[in-house]
């Protein structure tokens, strides 16, 4: 199982996978627990409370580093998507600038352009129509940046240019600042480590020596569970629970730009 499959699966069976392991660790800890006390070999009590202290402590610091860089990201995608809407809209109000005859070809270009970047993010994780999307997001912006500096060439137009080509500029860099987001995870090796440690950290909950209420070991293979499970939810925002559903609806809005 490569780390790519592994860790593109869906993100509540991943958590049950999880869960799963973690339950596992903790009665294989047990049982080589008792395996020990039957060779009467014994770890001293306070000696492990440390050393089980110690990796617990190590797991919640990478749990949070992870959440916490996992939550940067999906902020990151959020700010970005209302950017880009922010773009798009000063473009397609810029256009109004022009006479009839330019007008009318860039905001039917425009009316194109933003029904491919709402078809971008509809496509999930589906990489066959996130590259047609992009293909055609750049055809349109092409055909606008033609137009836009084909009209230039007018004197008349100099003011008009000089609002219009920093708009569209900014509509087009933002598409590649946008998908390179998209694609900008949490580093797998960063992933296969806290899944490790989340195992040694079971294991050592099974073995400890001393008796442990059932409820509490429940009680933390579940958070820890959860807390990976939203780890990988804000990982990928496109094909679960929490998603940039409220900011892509910000590009949708602009279709009432095209309302007469």
């Amino acid at each position: 199982m490569t780390t790519s499959f592994l860790f593109y699966l869906p993100a509540w069976l991943l958590a049950i996978i999880i869960l799963l392991i973690v339950l596992l660790f903790m009665w294989i800890g047990a049982q080589y627990r008792r395996y020990e006390k039957r060779r009467k070999k014994d770890l001293a009590s306070k000696e492990f409370g440390s050393l089980e202290n110690l990796m617990l402590g190590l797991l919640g610091l990478l749990l949070a580093f992870t959440f916490g860089m996992a939550l940067d990201k999906f902020a990151d995608r959020r700010r970005v998507i209302v950017e880009e809407a922010n773009a798009i809209g000063t473009a397609v109000l810029r256009a109004d600038l022009y006479p009839d005859s330019i007008r009318s070809v860039l905001r039917k270009d425009f009316e194109h352009y933003i029904e491919w970047r709402i078809a971008y993010y509809d496509a999930g994780t589906d990489e066959k129509n996130i590259k047609l999307t992009l293909d055609s997001t750049e055809y349109y912006s092409n055909h606008v940046w033609k137009l836009v500096i084909s009209a230039s060439h007018d004197l008349d137009n100099r003011v008009r240019t000089s609002l219009m080509v920093p708009a569209v500029n900014e509509v087009i860099d933002i598409v590649t600042t946008r998908d390179e987001s998209r694609l900008a995870k949490v580093p797998p090796p960063i992933l296969i480590v806290l899944l490790l440690m989340t195992a040694t950290g079971s294991f050592l909950v099974g073995y400890d020596p001393k008796e442990k209420n059932k409820i509490l070991i429940f009680c933390f293979a579940f958070v820890s569970c959860l807390t990976l499970y939203i780890i990988l939810e804000l990982d990928h925002p496109r094909r679960g629970l929490i998603n940039l559903d409220s900011a892509a609806n910000k590009i949708r809005d602009l279709r009432n730009l095209f309302r007469e």
